[in-house]
């Protein structure tokens, strides 16, 4: 029954009241842009403010994509407030100058991305609600969005009740009381946390983001923000649904045919970038053997670089060690 109320409040909400009174959330929002357009997917990237270098980059290359196969795409930045005013000012030219920044009423820090998650799902419920999925993704990210799209039209009649990305399972709260990320039990008395999507990058269709936004006053925010939507799935009935084309936390080694398959990769240079995008783009596609070849390929160095930094992580804090 609580699911069906949900649903209903969901289909009912009435968002009037905040377009209004914009002022009272949002510093910058390009309110007009979804306006009579049909948005098949809305790209909601998380950016840093004064991160105007990276912001640039993805213009050129993936985020510079409008529409694949006919449907249409847009892509715009998520951030809250900076520290310096003068880092402020920047961000009002970057608005000024591409129209394709929306800044929420809070500090964007560590601590509030929670909040990040709220305000920028109230954005788009409110201003985009004729999109028709919404991607939450990460600045530091590569997304290929041909294939993701591809993905999305395969889901065929099911294009409603998704949620979709890389399904972290029986993770379990922080309990040091001594950690930034420390929950209490009063916050979160379970062992585990339900089954959530890694919140570098994932999918909502637009009811699921409607009825998130239903529930978000219901669930603990003491909670990490990707975390937070995972409870907030569970209280409205839906269970992720699980995707290894999505990298989570891991940087994927560069592989032409391996990127051309996956949807995401994490930790993406300012120099991969450009040469990811331009190969995956070059309309050269890739036969079975060759993308079987390039996903075992770059599965293989991906796990070598994971056992180097480990390496070198023990390497260092065993130098640590020895020296006190």
């Amino acid at each position: 029954m609580k699911v069906l109320e949900i649903k209903d409040k969901a289909r009912k909400l009435n968002m009037v009241p905040l377009r209004s009174n914009l002022s009272k959330y949002y510093i910058l929002s390009p309110s007009e842009v979804c306006k009579g357009k049909n948005i098949f997917l809305l790209s909601l990237i998380f950016s840093s403010p004064g991160n105007g270098t990276r912001w640039d980059l993805i213009r050129k290359t993936w985020g510079n994509v409008t529409s694949v196969r006919g449907h249409p795409i847009l892509t715009l930045f998520a951030l809250g407030m900076p520290v310096l005013v003068t880092t402020q000012q920047e961000i009002d030219k970057e608005s000024h100058k591409n129209s394709d920044i929306i800044e929420g009423i809070f500090l964007d820090s560590a601590e509030n991305q929670t909040l990040k998650i709220i305000t920028m799902t109230q954005w788009a419920v409110t201003f985009c609600p004729n999109a028709l999925f919404i991607l939450k993704v990460d600045e530091k990210m590569f997304v290929n969005l041909p294939s993701l799209i591809d993905y999305l039209l395969n889901l065929k009649e099911h294009l409603e009740d998704v949620y979709v990305g890389r399904v972290i399972h029986q993770d379990t709260p922080n309990r040091d009381p001594d950690s930034e990320e420390f929950v209490p039990l009063s916050e979160y008395p379970g062992k585990y946390y339900p089954d959530y999507c890694s919140g570098e990058a994932f999918i909502m269709s637009q009811d699921v983001a409607r009825m998130m936004y239903v529930v978000f006053e219901e669930v603990p925010i003491m909670v990490p923000a990707d975390v937070f939507v995972g409870i907030c799935a569970k209280s409205i009935g839906l269970i992720p649904i699980h995707s290894s084309r999505f990298s989570g936390k891991k940087h994927i080694r560069y592989s032409r045919c391996c990127y051309k398959f996956i949807f995401t990769s994490s930790e993406t240079t300012d120099a991969e970038m450009p040469l990811a995008w331009k190969e995956t783009n070059n309309g050269k596609e890739c036969t079975p053997f060759e993308t079987y070849y390039g996903l075992i390929s770059c599965k293989i160095l991906t796990y070598l670089d994971s056992f180097k930094r480990f390496h070198m992580g023990t390497t260092k804090n065993n130098a640590m060690y020895f020296s006190d």
